[in-house]
């Protein structure tokens, strides 16, 4: 995977793009993980159609060290880094994906992009303020080192089966080691961020968006629970449904990727047709 750099506000952002040259989507990874993440769709012929950018935020993967935690280190300081990204990339119009926390992020900056003409979400529940956590989050265990600076290797290995359907093997290093580089501080960033001013209410996000939001869904997710999103209004919810992906956990674009690449593809092929 080629890494790119870019210097935004003294921050260093580590990118990786697809070789198409189609409509454009910037994707953005989830907690304690990297642009590494969405190799299986940077590397698909998804990849070789469209131009996909997949970055690192600060705090995880390579765009380490933290230049300045006060900066650039929680959900609002990564909502507008995402927007200065596309601005310095030169992106023009295109679609925001995010997994997890990335589509938190995703959410923060929709709105703050006007060239954003979509956003798809996946193991993201749109929260108010303040959150309701048990509303959207099944009770797992492991999931309190998602806010957790310091972490053991048994915390890192039970947050990283998470990710995943029960009993599936990623075949895969990366989602562990990533874990292991992940700045501590950019995790307890995200639970900072659950204060007033830490994140845009995303609730009235979705309900006033313009564009598309495409919401996809794991049928064996272990994090989020689906029923979150009967309560939510999204007027603009893409095919009036949320999404679901057979046999896919919290992370589909590894798990499932022909699926999860074939719904990419046709979202972004509605969202290039507004143009």
């Amino acid at each position: 995977m080629q890494t790119n750099h870019l210097s935004i506000e003294g921050q260093t952002i580590a990118y990786t793009a697809s070789s198409g040259e189609g409509f454009a989507a910037l994707l953005i990874h989830g907690n304690s993980s990297s642009r590494r993440a969405y190799q299986r769709q940077l590397d698909s012929e998804l990849g070789r159609t469209h131009k996909l950018v997949a970055i690192d935020m600060p705090g995880f993967g390579d765009s380490q060290p933290v230049a300045d935690p006060e900066k650039h280190l929680g959900v609002a300081n990564w909502g507008r880094l995402v927007v200065k990204v596309a601005e310095a990339l030169n992106l023009g119009e295109l679609a925001l994906v995010g997994w997890s926390l990335g589509g938190h992020v995703a959410l923060e900056a929709a709105e703050d992009l006007p060239g954003c003409k979509g956003v798809l979400i996946f193991g993201t529940p749109p929260f108010a303020f303040p959150p309701d956590m048990e509303a959207g989050f099944f009770p797992h265990p492991a999931m309190s080192a998602a806010f957790t600076a310091d972490l053991s290797e048994a915390d890192m290995k039970a947050f990283h089966d998470v990710f995943f359907a029960p009993g599936y093997d990623p075949g895969d290093a990366r989602f562990i080691e990533d874990l292991r580089r992940a700045d501590g501080r950019a995790r307890a960033a995200v639970a900072g961020s659950i204060r007033p001013g830490g994140y845009k209410d995303e609730v009235e996000v979705v309900r006033n968006l313009r564009v598309p939001l495409a919401v996809l869904h794991g049928a064996e997710e272990q994090v989020v629970r689906l029923s979150y999103f009967d309560a939510i209004s999204m007027p603009t919810l893409w095919r009036r449904a949320v999404q679901v992906i057979p046999g896919a956990g919290h992370a589909p674009q590894w798990e499932t990727p022909e699926v999860f690449n074939s719904l990419l593809g046709e979202f972004l092929a509605d969202c290039a047709a507004q143009q």
